[in-house]
């Protein structure tokens, strides 16, 4: 495991990752370097002494047979979603165990020989122990997005605070892949964000923050380090609270 010197401010994180950061530039599948390079980000946070929950798209792998699950059932489109977290998920566990870190992985869709079955009390010992649990399959339900999986697994896991890594620096007024004017938020209520419907997650999502009084934090991945930031309470990104 990666010594570190860092201070952490939160005791429990759940980091919510979209599966197209472990494809890299290739924006389909997995680039074996951009997974080592989270790896080795993930466990310097895990050394710290931050429990260290996560949740992972399938993006990189479903999108590329979306237009063909297109005039698919929805139930159906949305179970191959499922088992793309999945792939995603064993894949980061093999490069984290590879830095010497201790790891699970929990699926909310049995799978005896490919993973542990979800279960809240395990999850936690698990978290407790020093290990970070990987948590796949959605929540096991169609209609329902990662990130509404991610809030769900960090209101019961008892996360302090819900990362979510985004390709941009935060939550803007507008896209800022679009309009270089785009004025970006350092903090905003939950409220706004919904009244405003600005595209930071699901509205489902950030409603089930609001009434849990989860605080959100939206930072950039692609910037090194920004996790250990995130973690050490430092103000990256922005801030989601009430």
């Amino acid at each position: 495991m990666i010594a570190s010197i860092h201070v952490s401010a939160y005791h429990r994180i759940l980091l919510k990752l979209s599966g197209e950061v472990l494809a890299g530039e290739a924006r389909f599948g997995i680039q074996p370097e951009r997974v080592l390079s989270l790896a080795n980000e993930l466990a310097e946070v895990a050394a710290s002494g931050v429990q260290l929950g996560l949740v992972v798209g399938g993006g990189n792998f479903f999108r590329g047979v979306s237009a063909a699950a297109q005039n698919m059932d929805r139930v159906a489109a949305d179970h191959m979603g499922m088992l793309a977290t999945v792939i995603n998920g064993l894949a980061l566990q093999d490069s984290l165990e590879k830095k010497g870190v201790a790891t699970r992985v929990m699926t909310a869709i049995q799978m005896n020989q490919v993973a542990e079955p979800y279960i809240r009390r395990r999850a936690i010992r698990h978290l407790e122990k020093g290990r970070i649990v990987i948590f796949v399959a959605g929540t096991s339900n169609p209609y329902f997005s990662t990130d509404t999986a991610a809030t769900l697994r960090a209101l019961e896991i008892d996360a302090a605070v819900m990362a979510k890594a985004t390709r941009v620096d935060g939550v803007f007024d507008k896209d800022p892949l679009q309009h270089h004017d785009a004025r970006l938020y350092r903090e905003i209520g939950y409220q706004e964000v919904l009244a405003r419907a600005l595209r930071v997650m699901d509205a489902s999502a950030v409603a089930m923050c609001r009434d849990n009084r989860l605080p959100i934090v939206v930072f950039n991945l692609t910037v090194p380090g920004n996790i250990m930031r995130v973690a050490s309470g430092e103000q990256v990104g922005t801030l989601i609270h009430s």
